[in-house]
């Protein structure tokens, strides 16, 4: 098993931050493996926003879920099924209602065994909290967007299709402005690409980038990111431009048929010297193994965002 170099990845239920009346978000603190996870408030029912790595995190956020709704019904969704985000939903089951999005469902029950043995072998503390894990099974799927009814306050579930993964959705909450976005947007860090092959390659970066231009064109107030600091649309906008530049300089590299490897080095040492300060550069060679799949010619040239 691989030493674990982060610290351990552990859901705390500290500086608790309020984005609007009734939305709050434990913050994930840089912690590597603890996403943003938020809690949504009606009048007479609740949604939690992800679960954290495993059982025992998921059973620190129902905890903090339960009194906050004070006996309202509890609801849980995912942004995506990847394990830190999506596989403590089991403990929620009996407590609330777990609904994700049909393509989520799939990815869970397709390739969750996979990621699951995969997270297991990062790292005894990554291991640990993934002892006794199970993979969820939604209590209710949908296609398209889902409007759930918090009493008082609408939560749009909406599906984005394949991007950081095939089953992606966000959380938009429209009387308040908030918009959480899952692994569709990182703050401080390099975007994460899933590129797996073959095991998995559903990771797209030209439709990551189409999507997260239409979330910039829908202007949201707060921003909440699967990992890092909350923003607003500036976040979007620097996480598209990113993906942007990151096709860019693979596919100007691919038309004059250099290596894909020669292309790996080259463009993660261009985008370590343009983002100093963001974590995890690992990230950089993935999207550019997935950039060369989506790569399709010379023809290309010229293109534009």
């Amino acid at each position: 098993m691989s030493e674990y170099p982060f610290p351990d990845p552990v859901v705390e239920i500290a500086d608790v931050q309020e984005l609007a009346r009734d939305v709050v978000v434990i913050p994930n603190r840089d912690v590597d493996l603890v996403p943003n996870i938020g809690v949504i408030g009606g009048t007479h029912s609740v949604l939690v926003v992800d679960t954290g790595l495993g059982p025992r995190n998921a059973e620190t956020v129902l905890a903090f879920a339960s009194e906050y709704a004070n006996g309202r019904r509890l609801y849980l969704t995912t942004t995506h099924f990847h394990p830190e985000h999506a596989f403590g939903a089991r403990v929620f089951a009996g407590e609330a209602t777990y609904l994700v999005n049909t393509a989520q469902a799939e990815d869970l029950a397709v390739k969750g065994e996979g990621y699951l043995a995969m997270f297991r072998q990062l790292g005894e503390p990554v291991a640990r909290a993934l002892e006794g894990t199970g993979i969820p099974v939604p209590d209710s799927t949908y296609d398209g967007t889902r409007e759930l009814d918090l009493g008082g306050r609408v939560v749009l579930l909406r599906p984005t299709g394949r991007a950081h993964s095939k089953g992606d959705q966000v959380v938009t909450v429209p009387d308040a402005g908030v918009l959480f976005t899952g692994d569709l947007a990182e703050a401080g860090q390099f975007a994460i690409f899933p590129w797996f092959p073959p095991h998995d390659t559903d990771v797209s970066g030209i439709r990551w980038i189409e999507v997260v231009e239409r979330l910039v064109g829908e202007r949201p107030r707060v921003v909440v990111p699967g990992h890092g600091a909350v923003g607003d649309t500036g976040l979007l906008t620097q996480v598209r431009d990113y993906l942007v530049e990151l096709r860019d300089e693979t596919w100007a590299r691919r038309d004059s048929a250099v290596p894909e490897e020669t292309i790996a080095e080259e463009v993660r040492a261009l985008m370590v010297q343009r983002h100093p300060e963001w974590r995890l550069p690992e990230w950089v060679e993935r999207g550019v193994g997935c950039l060369c799949a989506e790569w399709s010619g010379p023809r290309d040239q010229g293109r534009s965002r």
